[in-house]
């Protein structure tokens, strides 16, 4: 058992927040999975909840993007996942970068109320700018795992979700026929091509 396992069981009776964060296809989501079966092993009740308006692989599921999935409740935004969690051990929310700022907010009042919230999301949009209410919920979060997926064209740690596409709104779903994950410099020369 790691430092956190360990962490988490002693305080079991204490909330916390759980930030995963980092770029497209760097396992954010894979990272979610993993806790939550080991939650549900530990005899845990888990809900999690995705927004509605991501419906890439699934209306109500949790997918990854090496397809392992699991069933997930759809929401319209945060103030929803207060009214459907009732009484659980573990909130799990992905693609939270989609949320609005009150996310935040209903966060905290769960870890408040003695459940273990486990939050993905981008921590930055396509253009290298914070996203969402991540900032925020890495402020308040206890616990943050930064992942990173692999620079496509030099083969470094990649942070940053370039999209190839001219569209020019914040929020575009897509998949590596929109985004690609690249290092520092490779997105920097990218941003100039």
């Amino acid at each position: 058992m790691d430092f956190l396992e360990n962490t988490l069981k002693s305080n079991s009776k204490r909330g916390s927040i759980e930030v995963i964060t980092g770029s497209m296809f760097s396992g954010k989501t894979e990272e979610l999975l993993r806790r939550l079966r080991r939650a549900k092993i530990a005899g845990l009740k888990v809900e999690i909840f995705k927004p509605s308006l991501d419906k890439r692989y699934s209306e109500n599921r949790v997918v990854s993007h090496d397809e392992t999935s699991i069933p997930s409740t759809p929401v319209e935004n945060p103030t929803a996942i207060l009214l459907l969690s009732g009484d659980v051990n573990v909130v799990a929310i992905d693609e939270a970068q989609f949320f609005d700022n009150s996310l935040v907010d209903v966060c905290n009042y769960l870890a408040d109320s003695g459940i273990r919230v486990i939050v993905t999301g981008l921590d930055m949009d396509f253009m290298g700018k914070p996203f969402g209410p991540i900032p925020s919920l890495l402020a308040v979060s206890e616990y943050i795992t930064k992942v990173h997926a692999i620079c496509i064209r030099c083969g470094s740690l990649a942070q940053y979700s370039y999209r190839k596409s001219d569209e020019e709104q914040v929020v575009v779903l897509g998949e590596k026929d929109k985004y690609e994950p690249l290092c520092r410099v490779c997105y920097n020369q990218a941003l100039k091509e």
